[in-house]
């Protein structure tokens, strides 16, 4: 079952705060509770559970453990995917230190940069490796996924590197738009655009000149 790219960035949505009212001890969950604390409707919820062949007749709700399991079953593969941060700068260290941890699925195995002071050292409990080793890294610790956050300026020939070697998919946090060839899914994320499109919806909403 193939989704559309909205639909599953709302299951990865669901299940965060389905994890954190597990935490809390909740056990069931209505549509439109969960609507409600992602600003979503009852109905688009609803469609989209529908949508992963998933229902129930429980009066109090959707059980939380078995939703959490349907999405799972969507989002992960059953052994996990490794994945590589390229460029570890601030940015780097940060998505590194983040995610560590976070998904039991999707394993930061690797960063690798081109600064002697950073090669061979580890951060958040993962080893830097020379940029020079990616295709072999790549293909010996069976990464898919690169997240760039490389200098804008070498953004392209990285991406480039990362496509010949083999991996599936980039998620780019650099500011420069990738044009990427082959069998590989490209998601840009634009920090700016982000900013810009909050900074332009305060300025409808409070009237800001």
């Amino acid at each position: 079952m193939k989704l559309p790219g909205k639909t599953i960035e709302r299951l990865s949505q669901y299940r965060r705060m389905l994890l954190n009212c597990l935490n809390t001890g909740k056990t069931h969950i209505y549509s439109h509770e969960l609507a409600n604390m992602l600003n979503l409707t009852a109905v688009q919820v609803r469609r989209d559970i529908m949508l992963m062949g998933y229902s129930t007749s429980q009066k109090k709700g959707y059980d939380i453990h078995e939703l959490i399991k349907v999405i799972g079953t969507i989002l992960d593969t059953r052994k996990g995917q490794n994945v590589a941060v390229i460029g570890v700068g601030n940015f780097g260290r940060a998505i590194t230190g983040y995610f560590m941890g976070k998904r039991s699925k999707l394993n930061i195995v690797a960063t690798f940069d081109t600064d002697p002071q950073k090669i061979n050292t580890v951060i958040s409990g993962v080893h830097c490796h020379p940029v020079q080793r990616l295709p072999e890294l790549i293909k010996e610790l069976n990464i898919n996924i690169a997240i760039l956050t490389v200098p804008p300026d070498n953004a392209v020939g990285v991406a480039e590197s990362l496509v010949i070697a083999g991996i599936k998919g980039i998620l780019n946090l650099t500011s420069v738009p990738l044009n990427i060839s082959g069998n590989v899914y490209l998601e840009d994320y634009d920090m700016i655009t982000s900013i810009e499109k909050v900074a332009y919806f305060v300025k409808k909403n409070n009237s800001v000149s």
